[in-house]
């Protein structure tokens, strides 16, 4: 699979960065987690903090997901509700 995104990929991943963040509600902009690499779709929103965190983040020991008894697919599925609502809101 090509890891260049067309303009579609492009702005989807846009969409998404505009989000606040699926875990914690931080406001965005926020990161483009990718839930599998490659797959510009499957893309969700992420603080730095739930994303990246040495304690907190999805790539750090991922305290907060665990608090928020939440995985990867429970924040893709707030993130595509997050941006379904602001595209019907628009």
């Amino acid at each position: 699979m090509n890891s260049k995104m067309n303009a579609a990929e492009r702005r989807w991943v846009a969409l998404v960065k505009e989000q606040p963040c699926s875990v914690c509600e931080a406001p965005g902009p926020s990161d483009a987690h990718h839930i599998k690499q490659r797959r510009h779709y499957t893309v969700v929103a992420l603080c730095k903090s739930c994303h990246q965190g040495s304690m907190m983040g999805w790539h750090g020991q991922r305290r907060a997901w665990a608090i928020a008894k939440m995985d990867e697919l429970d924040a893709l599925d707030v993130t595509i509700r997050n941006v379904n609502t602001s595209l019907i809101s628009n």
